[in-house]
């Protein structure tokens, strides 16, 4: 199909290379309420709760940001110039101490904090074309590593093994930190921790995975010709703000099972936020407040459909082969990277 330059303001087909320009509404209003509250959902405090290290995030930005950054994003196509202007304009993340990287990455952001990573895509090498690696890591000058991922090559639908080793990307391997499952069409998605299948369940059920996340990807009144529409379908956070544990024991009780009989208890139903129509540049435009550079239908970002104006996440692209991926509560790092996964599928033949 052909590539719409969703996102930003780009008025080519190709998804690639294309200028950009960003709208100057800014990426947030005064925020009237707290965003914590959209997501709580009640819930049981999970039973097998460690003492949790409180991750110290100093230096933390606010989440405004000035609206200076808002307007300037016109990349020309010249490449050579481009990364010194880049750096300047894309935000870098707040000072983020990861003590412990397993804890980090199923750990919600803390409030009031945007954590602001960068993904690579490493098409190198034999099968790399059709199984690029995709590394996640802190957009800042430290650079630290947080997750890689990669498909898995001998599986029937589109499946990804996430893994908190760069090197170690085997499913029985101790750096296995979760995977995400895609269904036949790769239309649908399911984020899995690492815990044990329902088959393998112990007694008390406390070893079964949980379901982190799903995305749903659905065609619009274009057909696939329009920027992508997705549903993103999270457990909900319980009083502590911790995640209410969803612990599938059968396919028809996982999230998408839920989401579609609309059995929302302990769920939260997101979306990514509509971009708008350009006629100036003939384009779909949505402002990313700097962090964005290339026009791409990958490009997104996921709010909550009580408030728009916080974003939980967005991800776009910077370079051919780089993203931008920013997320705040209460995603944390594993469930944020998988959804970015899910918009690489290949099976998303709506591009």
């Amino acid at each position: 199909c052909d590539r719409v330059p969703m996102s930003l303001t780009a008025a080519t087909s190709s998804d690639e290379e294309d200028d950009s320009d960003s709208s100057t509404k800014p990426i947030r209003s005064e925020k009237k309420k707290n965003p914590a509250s959209l997501f709580q959902t009640g819930g049981d405090p999970p039973k097998e709760k460690k003492s949790k290290k409180k991750v110290p995030s100093r230096g933390a930005e606010s989440e405004e940001e000035t609206p200076e950054t808002a307007q300037k994003n016109s990349n020309k196509k010249g490449k050579a110039k481009k990364s010194k202007k880049q750096k300047e304009e894309r935000p870098p993340s707040p000072v983020i101490e990861v003590d412990n990287l397993e804890e980090f990455v199923l750990q919600p952001a803390p409030q009031g904090v945007t954590i602001k990573c960068r993904v690579t895509r490493d098409k190198k090498g034999m099968d790399r074309g059709l199984y690029p690696t995709y590394y996640l890591h802190l957009d800042n000058d430290k650079k630290v590593f947080l997750l890689a991922g990669r498909k898995r090559k001998k599986s029937k639908t589109s499946n990804y093994l996430i893994s908190i080793d760069p090197t170690d990307l085997s499913r029985g391997g101790e750096n296995f930190i979760g995977k995400l499952r895609s269904n036949l069409m790769g239309t649908r998605f399911t984020v899995f921790d690492n815990g044990a299948n329902p088959d393998r369940a112990n007694a008390d059920w406390s070893n079964v995975r949980q379901e982190l996340s799903a995305v749903v990807y659905e065609t619009n009144v274009l057909g696939f010709k329009g920027p992508r529409k997705m549903t993103v379908i999270i457990p909900g956070m319980n009083a502590d703000c911790e995640r209410v544990p969803i612990r599938p024991r059968n396919d028809n009780d996982g999230l998408l099972m839920r989401w579609q009989n609309r059995n929302m208890d302990n769920v939260i139903e997101l979306h990514n936020k509509a971009p708008v129509w350009n006629d100036e540049t003939q384009s779909y435009v949505l402002n990313f407040h700097g962090r964005v550079t290339h026009a791409s239908v990958k490009n997104f970002q996921i709010v909550h459909g009580s408030d728009p104006d916080y974003i939980v996440m967005q991800f776009g692209r910077v370079a051919d082969d780089a993203f931008t991926m920013d997320y705040n509560y209460p995603l944390c790092a594993v469930q944020a990277f998988a959804i970015a996964l899910s918009s690489f599928d290949g099976k998303l033949a709506c591009e």
